[in-house]
């Protein structure tokens, strides 16, 4: 059943948990119906779900895999279907593997490029087609790509190529009254990041920004709020570093 066309619509790409879901709960939060896609954890996106519509907001959970082509468009679709509306894109989804540039690599870089690069390529293509003047798309990037760190290539790869996907984008975009933008965390304290990770390891990471802790999702949440609200209008074809001064 379609439910009454809503005022404002956002799509967060990766929205079930970790920095996409503080992003789908602030838009929520700033009056946009949110459609939270997942690749796969179905209880933590309906959670998600439930957590906003608890607080008065309005949300979906839509599935897809973000690197394939139809399930992109059934993405896009099944949220015009639902809401008769798209305003505003964030593809936050992504994945990080820390391995060596080399050939024993390649697996991993192929599945970071599939999902964080094509992935980013395809919601933002769907995105271009379908947003109306005023329209905002936001892609996650990372402040990591200054640092260079050793085992980060092909993360940083797939992610400065995602930049540069925005900037071209604004560009294709002239004249239709559509912002596209980048914001780039710098550490966050998400359950992604902390893996694997030691609590000396940790706190190097958070001493590297002159703010001396590591960033949280509301902190990107609140950026990512920023342009896709009223007062980010101006802003185009730019990468918001939004790290403490991590780099």
């Amino acid at each position: 059943m379609t439910a009454p066309t809503a005022s404002k619509v956002a799509i967060v790409t990766g929205g079930s948990r970790g920095i996409g879901l503080a992003i789908a709960q602030r838009l929520a939060r700033d009056g946009f119906a949110v459609v939270i896609n997942y690749a796969g954890n179905t209880a933590k996106a309906r959670q998600a779900v439930a957590d906003i519509e608890s607080r008065g907001g309005r949300a979906i959970a839509l599935q897809s895999d973000i690197g394939d082509p139809s399930s992109v468009d059934a993405l896009f679709q099944g949220t015009l279907q639902v809401f008769g509306r798209i305003d505003v894109v964030v593809n936050s989804a992504g994945i990080m593997s820390l391995v060596p540039i080399g050939a024993s690599s390649l697996a991993d870089f192929d599945k970071i490029i599939a999902t964080n690069l094509r992935g980013a390529f395809l919601v933002l293509g769907q995105a271009a087609e379908h947003l109306q003047e005023g329209g905002r798309i936001i892609a996650l990037t990372t402040s990591v790509i200054a640092k260079s760190f050793p085992g980060y290539g092909p993360y940083i790869a797939s992610k400065a190529g995602v930049e540069g996907l925005v900037r071209v984008l604004a560009n294709e975009l002239s004249g239709r009254g559509i912002t596209v933008n980048a914001v780039a965390p710098g550490p966050v304290g998400t359950e992604l990041f902390l893996e694997g990770k030691t609590p000396e390891q940790i706190a190097r990471l958070a001493g590297l920004a002159p703010l001396q802790r590591l960033g949280t999702p509301e902190d990107i949440a609140g950026a990512v709020a920023f342009l896709a609200g009223p007062d980010g209008g101006w802003v185009n074809a730019q990468v918001l570093r939004a790290n403490g001064g991590f780099a």
